[in-house]
């Protein structure tokens, strides 16, 4: 299926700058520690060392794919074909796993299972090395096809879970939310594999450099625009602290606490105003009050809330004086201004977390306010 594309000069072109593409954004993850653009975020060091990893594989393959665009004889280009298959299932498909497993930061996912689900396709990948023949790659296919699938199933399972860990440690969730991003990467990689693993002819191989420059594209945007949670998460209170968690007894919280938080919370967090920092979040809140974040997330669970829903009602809250306030004083009404000093430094995230909370935009809420004056 690779004659053609001897003469096809335009072909040839797209193949070597999605290379050239491939190792500019290896180089840039690798080694330039600042972010280019998203200058005010800081994304995970591990997460921008993996997908540099990534991107330099991608790179490589596309080094030893190349010389098939110029050779004649069609057993050097089935050997190279054979070859760069094993290479490709031994690098290039479980890094696009390692690096949509370390996206979701509530908990370091080990990667041994990632070598564990590939080891049988570099088996067959093996086997038709050894034997110079495709006999066993009708055999990989299905393989490959059932284990994406699985992997997506869970994957979107997982991604719930981060969800649910978001909402129960930051009020703040600007650039910090994967799922919608991981949905189009998801499904951008599964026909990947279909075009990899089934394509024929020249719309196929097209196809593929489009797919891979958008991919190149679209994971450097992410990695840039992800904020890195770990840490927020590495301060806790000293374990001789009367309040602190041991290890031993993380499973319930002390008999009566649960009563005294309450009080805490609004001490040091409403009439504060703690709530108006907008990095504010579950462990830094915990140890302002002086109790360690697992009992804190027992009480919003007992309270049927989560931290999130606590912290944004406080702001809308602060919102809705600060609303009143400047229509009494007769001030004009900015509401991106009023959200900001409520404690919100992102609009967008506001303007959701109203409609979550009063059921109506904005706008709409302060149209109604107006016509009620």
């Amino acid at each position: 299926m690779y004659d053609h594309i001897r003469e096809d000069s335009l072909y040839i072109m797209l193949y070597g700058m999605v290379t050239a593409m491939a190792m500019m954004a290896s180089c840039y993850l690798l080694f330039r520690r600042a972010n280019a653009i998203a200058p005010d975020i800081t994304s995970p060091v591990r997460l921008r060392r993996w997908t540099g990893v990534f991107f330099a594989f991608l790179a490589l393959n596309h080094v030893w794919y190349t010389p098939i665009c110029f050779l004649t004889s069609n057993e050097d280009i089935k050997m190279i074909d054979l070859v760069g298959g094993l290479f490709d299932s031994m690098t290039f498909f479980p890094l696009t796993i390692v690096v949509m497993f370390i996206m979701l930061q509530d908990r370091s996912r080990p990667l041994w299972p990632i070598a564990v689900m590939f080891a049988p396709l570099v088996v067959l990948g093996a086997f038709c090395v050894a034997t110079h023949s495709y006999a066993f790659q009708p055999m990989a296919y299905v393989y490959a096809l059932l284990m994406w699938i699985g992997l997506i199933i869970y994957m979107v399972h997982a991604t719930r879970q981060y969800g649910h860990w978001l909402r129960d440690n930051y009020a703040d969730l600007e650039h910090k939310e994967v799922w919608q991003s991981f949905v189009v990467l998801a499904i951008m990689l599964l026909v990947f594999v279909v075009y990899a693993f089934v394509g024929e002819g020249t719309a196929y191989l097209y196809a593929m450099q489009v797919i891979l420059i958008i991919l190149i594209c679209y994971l450097l945007w992410r990695v840039e625009t992800l904020s890195d949670l770990n840490i927020s998460q590495q301060q806790e209170l000293p374990i001789d602290n009367p309040l602190s968690l041991s290890v031993r007894n993380r499973s319930a919280s002390p008999p009566g606490l649960s009563k005294n938080i309450g009080p805490l919370l609004k001490q040091y967090c409403e009439e504060s105003r703690l709530y108006l920092q907008y990095d504010i979040n579950i462990s830094r809140l915990a140890r302002e009050i002086g109790i360690n974040r697992l009992y804190l997330s027992q009480y919003f669970s007992s309270q049927g809330m989560n931290y999130n829903a606590y912290i944004n009602d406080l702001r809308i809250n602060h919102f809705i004086s600060l609303y009143h306030e400047a229509v009494a004083a007769h001030r004009p009404v900015i509401a991106q201004q009023l959200a900001f000093e409520s404690g919100y430094q992102s609009y967008n995230t506001f303007r959701d977390a109203f409609k979550r909370k009063m059921g109506l935009s904005v706008t709409t809420w302060m149209a109604r306010q107006e016509m009620e004056v």
